[in-house]
Parts: C-alpha cells; sequence; structure tokens
C-alpha cells in the first residue's frame, strides 16, 4: 500500500498489536501497523494461552495456522516442598469452544500472526519503523515515523498503542501507571531437547525456592524459579547453578540445551487511562499482569477483540464513535480482577514457611473432599468471569449469571448436512441474533434489527428435525449440545443478540420480544452506554 493516511494505525507488533491488525483486516478496514524491529520477537516470552484468546484467533481466522505449534489442555499438578503432590487442576470443560489452557511459545504465535496479515491488502506492514512522534489535532492523529526509507509522515483517524510496558505513546501523552512492582525476582529458564512427554505444569510450593516447571510444544520447556533478596542476577546465572535446581526437581532435565536465561521482576500495574483523544492503549501498554496466572498476553488479546470491532463500526459510520468510550468501561474492571488474582495465586505459589506452606496446602486438601471446591478449583472456576459491569449492552434484570454483558458460550453445534462447527462460525463478523425455532413474535422482534444485525440464525433441540429457515433467518443449526436453549432459558429469553466479540449485547424475552428488541435497536441508533459499575 502507498497510502498516507489510514483509518487505525497501531504501534507495536506483539500478540495485542498483530491480534488486533488481523481482525480489522478482516473486518476489511485498512489499517497501519508499525513496529520498530525487524521482525517479530525471536524469544520465548508468554507461554499460556487461554481458551478466550483462542476463540480471538479462531473469530480472527488463523486457528489452522496456530493449532499445531499449541499443546492443548494442559493442567498444574502442585508439589508440597517435600515433593509430594499435593493437589492437581485439570481442567476438561470447554465452555468457550476450547480449552482453558494451552501451552505455546510466543515467537511462533507472532509469526503466524505476521503471516496472516498477507490476507490483506488492505493492512500495511511496516517493520524497521520506529514512531517518533504523534500528534492528535482533534480529527486526526499524526504520525511522525522514522522507518527504512528515512523520515515519513502518516496520519489516522485512530491510533492504537500496543507497543509494550514501557509504552513510548503513553509516556508521551502522560498517562501514569498506577500499582505495584512485585518485590519477587524470578529466574527464567528456556530449554529445548525434551523428552518427557508429561503433558501438565508442575508447581513447586516449596519455601527453600518456589518453581514452576511448564511444558510447550515441540519438545520445549520453562522453568521458573523464584529469586531472594541476597541473591545477584550473575550467581542464578551461572549454568551449573542453573542445572543444579533442574537436576533437584527433574533430574533428566538437568542435560537439555538453554535455549534463554533472564531474571525478571513482575509487575501488577494498570494505566490510569485507557483513552486520551484519539489515541487508545492496549495490551502491557495499558496493563502489566503478574505471571502466575498466565493472563498478561491473554489479557491483551482480550483488548484487541473488544477493539477490534468498535473501532471498525466507528471507522465505517455504522456506529457513533462514543461507542469507542465503553472500552475502558467494559476492559479495565476485567483486567484489574485478573491481576488480583494472579496475585492471589502468586501468594499461594510462594510460601515464605514451611508452616505457610503446610496451612495453605492443607486448605487445598481438605477442600479436594468437597465436590463444589474442588470442582470449584478443577474448573478454574475461581477465574474471573468474562462479563461487563458496564458498558455497550442493553441491561437487563435476570440474576447475575445469565445477564447480557458477557460472553456467550461457544458449543459445537449441528448444520444440516450434520457437519459439526463451533457456534461461532456460523455467525459472521458482525452482529447475530440467534433465536429459537418457530417463534413468530421473534422474527417480527428480529426484523427491526435487520439494519445492525446481518446475521440471524435459528436453532432446533437435538431431536428436532431442521425445517426452511422463516423469513428474516439466514440459516438453521441444532443446538446439539443443548447448550443455547439452557443459555436461553436461564435467561428468560427466547433469542440473543451477540455483538461482534460474542458477548451478549441483549436478550429478547418470551413475553414482549418485540420491546426487547426496540431497546436494543435504540442502543445500536446511539443510546447511552450503560455506566461501569464498581471496578477501578
Amino acid at each position: 500500500m502507498t497510502a498516507t493516511h489510514y483509518p487505525v494505525a497501531i504501534v507495536g507488533a506483539g500478540p495485542t498489536g498483530l491480534t488486533l491488525a488481523n481482525l480489522l483486516g478482516s473486518y476489511g478496514i485498512p489499517t497501519l501497523l508499525l513496529e520498530r524491529h525487524a521482525s517479530t520477537v525471536g524469544e520465548p516470552r508468554a507461554v499460556s494461552i487461554d481458551d478466550e484468546s483462542l476463540r480471538t484467533l479462531q473469530n480472527a481466522g488463523v486457528m489452522a495456522a496456530v493449532l499445531p505449534d499449541l499443546v492443548l489442555g494442559y493442567g498444574v499438578h502442585y508439589f508440597s516442598w517435600t515433593g509430594r503432590e499435593f493437589a492437581r487442576i485439570e481442567p476438561t470443560s470447554r465452555e468457550y469452544g476450547h480449552p482453558k489452557r494451552s501451552a505455546f511459545r510466543q515467537p511462533l504465535l507472532e509469526k503466524c500472526l505476521l503471516e496472516g496479515l498477507a490476507r490483506f491488502a488492505h493492512v500495511d506492514v511496516r517493520l524497521c519503523s520506529e514512531l517518533l512522534r504523534h500528534h492528535d489535532d482533534g480529527t486526526r492523529v499524526g504520525l511522525d515515523v522514522n522507518g527504512p526509507a528515512g523520515p515519513a509522515t502518516f496520519s489516522c483517524d485512530w491510533l492504537v498503542a500496543c507497543d509494550g510496558g514501557r509504552s513510548g505513546v503513553r509516556e508521551a501523552l502522560g498517562v501514569a501507571m498506577r500499582g505495584t512492582t512485585f518485590a519477587e525476582r524470578w529466574l527464567i529458564v528456556d530449554l529445548a531437547g525434551r523428552d518427557d512427554p508429561f503433558p501438565h505444569t508442575r508447581t513447586y510450593c516449596d519455601p527453600a525456592r518456589p518453581a514452576i516447571r511448564l511444558p510447550g510444544p515441540h519438545r520445549t520447556l520453562r522453568y521458573e524459579f523464584m529469586l531472594f533478596d541476597h541473591e545477584e542476577p550473575e550467581q542464578v546465572l551461572d549454568e551449573s547453578r542453573i542445572r543444579e535446581w533442574m537436576r533437584a526437581r527433574v533430574p533428566d532435565d538437568e542435560h537439555l540445551r538453554i535455549v534463554r536465561k533472564v531474571v525478571y521482576t513482575f509487575h501488577a500495574r494498570m494505566a490510569e487511562r485507557w483513552k486520551v483523544g484519539r489515541v487508545l492503549l492496549a495490551g502491557d501498554a495499558a496493563h502489566l499482569t503478574p505471571p502466575f496466572a498466565g493472563q498478561g498476553m491473554n489479557s491483551g488479546l482480550r483488548d484487541a477483540f473488544n477493539l477490534a470491532w468498535k473501532l471498525a463500526a466507528v471507522t465505517a459510520a455504522r456506529l457513533a464513535p462514543e461507542l469507542l468510550e465503553s472500552y475502558e468501561i467494559e476492559r479495565k474492571p476485567h483486567a484489574w480482577s485478573l491481576i488480583v488474582m494472579a496475585l492471589r495465586i502468586g501468594r499461594f505459589m510462594q510460601p515464605k514457611s514451611k508452616a505457610g506452606a503446610m496451612a495453605m496446602q492443607a486448605a487445598l486438601r481438605i477442600a479436594g473432599w468437597y465436590p463444589p471446591a474442588r470442582d470449584y478449583v478443577l474448573h478454574l472456576k475461581f477465574k474471573p468471569k468474562p462479563r461487563f459491569g458496564g458498558g455497550f449492552f442493553v441491561p437487563s434484570n435476570e440474576r447475575e449469571g445469565v445477564r447480557a454483558g458477557q460472553l456467550f458460550p461457544q458449543p459445537a453445534v449441528a448444520l444440516v448436512d450434520g457437519t459439526r462447527v463451533l457456534l461461532d462460525e456460523c455467525l459472521g463478523a458482525g452482529f447475530s441474533l440467534i433465536a429459537s425455532a418457530g417463534h413468530e413474535k421473534v422474527q417480527q422482534a428480529a426484523a427491526m434489527l435487520a439494519e445492525f444485525v446481518p446475521c440471524m440464525i435459528c436453532f432446533y433441540p437435538p431431536e428436532a428435525a431442521c425445517s426452511p429457515p422463516g423469513a428474516g433467518y439466514a440459516s438453521q443449526v441444532i443446538d446439539a449440545e443443548g447448550v443455547i436453549a439452557r443459555t436461553l432459558r436461564d435467561a428468560g429469553a427466547v433469542a440473543v443478540i451477540l455483538r461482534p466479540d460474542r458477548y451478549v449485547l441483549g436478550y429478547l424475552g418470551a413475553q414482549n420480544p418485540a420491546d426487547d428488541a426496540a431497546r436494543v435497536f435504540r442502543l445500536l441508533r446511539g443510546g447511552q452506554i450503560c455506566p461501569a459499575i464498581g471496578g477501578m
């Protein structure tokens, strides 16, 4: 591309920026992606990807390329200071269509995401291009860039800073980071050539040296060792010492090839503002998460999906620019709740004494005897749910578990020819309506939403035979697992309208679906954003 003005410009080609660019590309939005380095990262960084992020990559159209480089569905086994396993978490449920946790390697993911952008002639990727300064005049953002051919000037309607924890864009905006820096430092060691097929993480809750062992794809392995105040980096980076620590955990690991060794200090921090004029912050530029829950990169991918469809709708003039005010309202409280969860897990993983370790580990064993508590831990139900306290949705009075403003499940559904696919594969890239078949009132209510909701499908129970879809419906599916019907029943609804990021925009109740559709229509036409409740 040779354009100098773009609807959206992104600074930073890490996981967040690359995912955002792929989503915008799939929505048809001309986009400029600037990256100051000559390529994506070559060193291992993030290693855990969750079900919500895999759903995002699915919607970005890159899952087929990413899958070969994943270890799907790993768990965590916990060991005491004596080396005895005292608990394990191996979640098997797939509420959002994918395993709760999978192992990956960031260089491989970034390579796939960068290659995925070649699908879009309207996405302009510029490597070795550093943003020197930006200037927002209220109508557009000017960009002064130093590229391979020298200085260049561009402009955009909206600038998204995905330029990491030391974001130059954030600093130029004068936005402060609030939170704390971890006193504890950790030694990260990445290795290659692993022969042990054991796929699960081992967490050693040992006051003498808390440690984590994380197997990855393609025979890779990561160790993380907590360091103490008196230990200097030069000491702990000594290879003989590293191999000694690994031998104490799994003797066969001692001889593996070391790919990288680095000392990290972790942060729990949040940007005070995520939007300043026409500039938005995403990923590590907006929040820094301790690694204990494996949610740092995943929070960035949530940012990308939340922002992508909103930027697409605003730049295409389908929805009002005020829609972008909902970004921080929706994402900031959830990102902070994951930081809090990581801090709690970190305290559990880093006992300060044997007495403290005994108390925490005994509590977890006792919880395992009580089925509801065991399931709460086993299936990661302690992880904060992806739902909003405020934002762009039609609030409902239903109980919290099924209200609007939360991520809709993604079950497998059957097409008319019997093929099974994940639900999102049937929904298209825009807003969608899913309705129980045979409700004439729903069809009438849905007709008023056709201007904004291009995809309308009806579903049938598993035992039913599909009939031709009614007027206005694009297709029909079999609710093979009964998840859609159960979710609507719990919400007291006969239809649901989903946003492009698969969060519930609103439900259509069985009694007055037309009234509910009218509320959704008013919101889409430029109604008020639901204010945040609580949060930071």
